[in-house]
Formats: C-alpha cells, structure tokens, sequence
C-alpha cells in the first residue's frame, strides 16, 4: 500500500475546520441519497463530528468512521454509540467484507493520496450494487478572493508545491470524475459547489485558521524542509490572510468537485 503524507496534519487549526463540516456545507450532494436504514463507511473521518451527523440521518443504520491515524480515532470515539463506531483504517485496504455499505463517503481524501484511483476501486469493492460512493474535494487552483493580495497568491503557490511534493493532487476537484471513471463505476454524476467566506464572522473564522495553520501545522514544516517557503515568509502569509480577514470587502471561495458514483 502507498505510504501516503498527509499534507496538513492534526493540528489544531486543522480540527478546528474538520469539526466545522456539516453535511449541509459539506455534503449537500450526497443528502438526497441517505435513507433510514443505510449502512455508511466514512473514509478519513477525522474527528467524526460529520460522521455524527450521518449516523442521525440514517438511522437506525450502522455508521463506521475510519482514519488512518490512531490519535483522531481515539477522538473520534468519543462519539460512538451502539451504532455509530469507529476505528484505524486504510484506504486502500478497507477491512470490510465486499458490498458491506450502502454509502461510502470521503470528504477532503482523495487530494492527499498519490493514488486516488486505487482508493476509489477499494471504497467500490465495499459498496452494494445499489449503493454509492460520494466524493467531494477542494480545487485550490481554483480558489479566488478579493481584494487581491500576492502573499495570499504566494501562500497558494506554496501549498500546492507542498502537495505535488508529498506526490498528491492539490486540485482534485476537477479530476474525480476522470477517476472514478477509470475505477470501473457503471454510472458517475458530477458536480460543483463552493464555500464562500464573506462576512465578518465567516472571515474571522478562514483567515484566523489559515493564519495559523500556515505557520503552526504540517504544511508549515514540510514547506519549510522542502526548501519551498522560509519561516519568515510563512508569518508574512499569515499575516496577510489576518489583514484579509480584516477588510469588509473581503471574499473568498473554496471550490470543490463532487462525484456520486454507482458500483
């Protein structure tokens, strides 16, 4: 199995926008497909918070988050209940009897693996005939805000640098449609959406995150070791996104690609 870098890691400014997701925000795509009763896997869980909220819509079906990383199962698990559990996992080695779901979900997953193919084969091994697997991941190229400002250009340029070095793909986005064609599913439908931060409190939230992230995170070392960004031109980033946060006038979107795939 590929030994994959996660690009971010689990620092707290990373949590604070996992815990942040909602199938309203994160998952629209996928609502119409979930029914009482469904059995859902969600892939790369992180602190199970959305998986939480799957676990309500569908039951009383079982939901299971897995995670390659021992440390946010164990977070993780302190939501479980009866029929909501979670545990360490492998995307590309899911430790699941085939056609054991009725939903396979991942969120923000595909991006960081050198892969994404062999994955997608793997989470539709798992799924029932009538089931789905529903994708969705962030197209950074794609990312635009106003007003502009060449450090949070720089700041872009460097994450993708950082991504293509740990042999991922920072704009998935636009490529899971091509994947999950290439895994084998009979039937894919494509779409879109965007998060958009614009107000005051939606750009305190992304501009403090990035702010930190980008000198306290993963990100941060693996830019710095790499020889991609120095330490000084991080606080200038984070800096930059603070002052974006600050401005009225600021606006920035996240656009996402999204797949609902049938085995």
């Amino acid at each position: 199995m590929p030994d994959d870098v996660y690009t971010h890691g689990h620092q707290p400014s990373v949590l604070r926008s996992h815990t942040w997701r909602t199938i309203e925000n994160s998952a629209a795509h996928l609502a119409p497909r979930l029914r009482p009763g469904d059995d859902l896997l969600d892939v790369g869980c992180g602190p199970g918070t959305i998986t939480a909220e799957f676990a309500e819509r569908v039951a009383p079906g079982r939901v299971v988050g897995v995670d390659r990383s021992e440390e946010i199962v164990a977070t993780a698990s302190a939501l479980a209940t009866d029929r909501l559990t979670f545990r360490r996992g492998d995307v590309y080695g899911l430790d699941f009897e085939d056609r054991s779901f009725d939903v396979v979900h991942a969120h923000q997953v595909l991006q960081h693996l050198s892969d994404p193919v062999s994955a997608l084969v793997e989470m539709r091994r798992v799924c029932r005939p009538d089931g789905v697997v529903a994708v969705r991941d962030a197209d950074y190229d794609a990312f635009t805000w106003a007003p502009e400002n060449e450090l949070l250009q720089r700041w872009l340029d460097v994450y993708r640098a950082v991504a293509r070095s740990n042999d991922a793909e920072p704009d998935a986005g636009r490529h899971l449609k091509a994947w999950a064609l290439e895994a084998g599913f009979s039937q894919v439908q494509s779409s879109a959406s965007v998060w958009c931060f614009t107000d005051e409190a939606d750009r305190a939230w992304w501009g403090g995150l990035w702010a930190e992230r980008v000198v306290d995170s993963d990100l941060a070392t693996q830019a710095v070791a790499a020889g991609l960004a120095t330490a000084e031109d991080l606080r200038d980033i984070a800096e930059a996104f603070r002052s974006w946060a600050a401005q009225p006038a600021g606006w920035f979107a996240v656009l996402h690609g999204e797949v609902l795939a049938t085995p």
